[in-house]
């Protein structure tokens, strides 16, 4: 589904992605781990289309980020660490404007916005302003936006980040009922994040990657007493 090739990333002579490789599965929930100023970030902006690598390309099904990153948005849903959503806006009214953005048909439009409120948990709030809402919420809102137009990959960069733990555990809940129709990737700094939600885990550090298996044969192979503080050492802060 996703293939990310040797990418590389510098900016100035800071090296953010160093020579990045792995894959994402059609309908796989992948976490991507690493401490902040890791690079995960950066690979999420080449991958939508925000960035140009230095070396490198990412693929996604038959396209090439250089060559097709029109086609490439199409398919992608993305959803940054601080949400960009108008606050001024009624719920329902921002989500409207995303449908109209995405080219959702217009006889289609009110079914799906629904079925969005209802699986990002955003009926009784779809009348209030963004401005008013949680963070949790706003976050289910910035979620909404990423899913319009029902793109077959889902990016989320950081989605639990700021939220107390009931907002967490229903982020994670709504993370999981997404992941069984579409393919996400999402970054975590949180070991305990990626071990509730993602299939797999990739796990980068300055730049590299440092490891990239299941978790449970993660855990095997770094010996799974020892699993967290392998991991704390593998994506210590600098």
């Amino acid at each position: 589904m996703i293939n990310v090739e040797h990418l590389t990333k510098y900016y100035g002579d800071l090296c953010a992605v160093d020579d990045v490789s792995f894959e994402i599965n059609k309908g796989e929930i992948l976490g991507l781990l690493g401490p902040n100023g890791a690079g995960k970030t950066t690979i999420y902006r080449i991958l939508t289309g925000y960035l140009t690598p230095t070396s490198g390309t990412i693929k996604v099904k038959d396209y090439n980020i250089i060559d097709h990153f029109l086609e490439i948005k199409g398919l992608i849903g993305y959803l940054p660490e601080n949400a960009p959503i108008y606050h001024d806006m009624l719920v329902f009214d921002y989500l409207n404007f995303v449908a109209d953005i995405r080219g959702v048909a217009k006889d289609k439009k009110l079914t799906h916005i629904k079925e969005l409120a209802d699986l990002c948990n955003l009926n009784e709030v779809m009348h209030k302003t963004v401005e008013e809402l949680s963070k949790g919420y706003r976050q289910r809102v910035g979620i909404a936006h990423a899913l319009m137009g029902d793109p077959e990959i889902l990016v989320l960069d950081e989605p639990t980040s700021g939220l107390d733990p009931n907002q967490i555990a229903e982020t994670r809940d709504i993370i999981k009922r997404i992941g069984k129709q579409k393919t996400i990737v999402f970054s975590t700094h949180i070991l305990s994040e990626a071990e509730a939600t993602c299939d797999r885990m990739v796990i980068i550090n300055q730049g590299k990657i440092v490891a990239n298996d299941k978790l449970s044969d993660l855990k095997k192979s770094l010996k799974e007493d020892s699993f967290e503080n392998i991991f704390r050492t593998l994506t210590r802060e600098n």
